[in-house]
């Protein structure tokens, strides 16, 4: 296929569920949508302005309650996979996401034979536990910082990676583990798959979660696939370049050249349509996460969208130009600006701490952005269970531009 740029970012926003934004109704039953149209959503456990699974899913589902997404993961209808990081995956795809190519998981285990047996035994005995419930113990390893690792805790993760324990709850950033044939379903559990089948799903998943990723899938970021070309530590591995191939023989994904953007891109085949003829998307803004799919190809999003999007967490203070927990904010079928929110429980507000737009934006002329922004942070507000907008003192000229009675606000700051 051969498309206009134009054709592409359009079919994008309305692939995404952003055109409109918060489309979705049903409560639940959109969050499963959402996990059925994207395949996977990533999982970030910070919550500066709400953790990033939920902000995916709040700019697709109206009135998204985190409480739905907690829900589902408590019933086992979703459940925890490394995929393009940690995501979440509808249960009924275990069987695709229970293999794995990690060499350090094993590894892990057979340094740490004692731990491990302790710890397995234990949480047999006792149910769901966590590293916090263990006397910590030195690890093999070191971690970012060159200290020790606890060794609970990493034979707890590749017990989780390699799949004898799954992770039953969290509290906070606290994960408590338990066996797996205690989580999921024995149907489940019992079909078993060949591992180049699961791993061809997985890759496939990352063009399904994006819609037009290229020749990459998305890398392997902590996914779990595997490099690109055969590799001598995995013996028999083709690697993600003939899997690829292997899907677009299997017409499960389309070649596409996109006008202006280098290099090949694909499409999963049931999307093609959407493609030839996407939708004008209406006047409706969406604010996005740092691992929401349509950011993950930053050098599309700089071919096609002229949107620059670096994650600043891990830059100094001094050398951000944004801020380090920053929200694109999409109207249309482009990104014309970014908003800095912070949710501020205790005084029950969100504190918006810096907005900036693009070169060439102008929120009062372009049609339809004030009435839609207004209503985007109306729903950000029910989302974050807030009654106002704190303005940082500089940004007066937005909090008049975008001043409205929020659904549960009685004022805004």
């Amino acid at each position: 296929m051969k498309v206009t740029a134009d054709a592409a970012r359009r079919f994008l926003v309305a692939r995404h569920l952003l055109a409109p934004a918060r489309s979705l109704d049903g409560g639940p039953d959109a969050v499963l949508e959402v996990f059925r149209r994207l395949g996977s959503v990533q999982f970030d456990p910070l919550a500066i302005a709400g953790r990033n699974h939920d902000l995916v899913l709040h700019a697709r589902v109206a009135d998204y309650d985190p409480g739905w997404c907690d829900r589902l993961y408590e019933r086992r209808e979703i459940f925890e996979a490394y995929n393009k990081g940690l995501s979440l995956v509808p249960t009924s795809e275990f069987a695709w996401f229970r293999g794995t190519l990690s060499l350090n998981a094993p590894r892990t285990l057979a340094e740490n034979g004692d731990v491990a047996k302790r710890v397995l035994e234990r949480i047999r005995a006792a149910g769901p536990l966590s590293a916090l419930d263990f006397e910590r113990e030195r690890g093999t390893t070191s971690d970012w910082f060159g200290m020790a690792t606890n060794a609970v805790r990493a034979v707890l993760e590749a017990y989780a990676v390699t799949g004898v324990l799954g992770l039953a709850r969290r509290d906070g950033s606290r994960r408590y583990y338990d066996l797996l044939e205690r989580l999921l379903p024995a149907d489940v559990l019992a079909r078993k798959l060949p591992l180049r089948e699961q791993l061809r799903h997985k890759l496939l998943s990352r063009y399904r979660a994006h819609g037009l990723l290229g020749v990459g899938g998305g890398g392997d970021v902590f996914g779990g696939i595997g490099p690109a070309k055969p590799d001598a530590r995995w013996p028999g591995y083709p690697g993600r370049n003939a899997l690829r191939e292997e899907l677009v023989e299997r017409g499960d994904l389309v070649s596409v050249e996109v006008e202006g953007v280098r290099g090949k891109r694909f499409v999963i085949s049931e999307d093609a349509r959407l493609l030839e003829a996407p939708p004008n998307p209406p006047p409706s803004v969406a604010f996005v996460p740092p691992f929401d799919p349509i950011v993950w190809d930053r050098g599309l999003l700089g071919s096609l969208f002229e949107f620059e999007y670096v994650w600043e967490l891990f830059l100094p203070p001094a050398k951000r130009r944004w801020g380090w927990y920053v929200l694109p904010i999409v109207f249309r079928d482009r990104f014309v600006g970014r908003i800095e929110p912070r949710i501020d429980r205790a005084d029950a507000c969100v504190q918006v701490l810096d907005v900036w737009w693009e070169d060439g934006f102008s929120p009062r002329r372009a049609d339809g952005f004030v009435d839609a922004m207004r209503d985007a942070l109306r729903s950000y507000l029910g989302f974050a269970g807030a009654e106002r907008l704190a303005w940082a003192p500089h940004l007066g000229t937005e909090k008049r531009l975008f001043l409205s009675q929020p659904m549960r606000a009685k004022q805004q700051a």
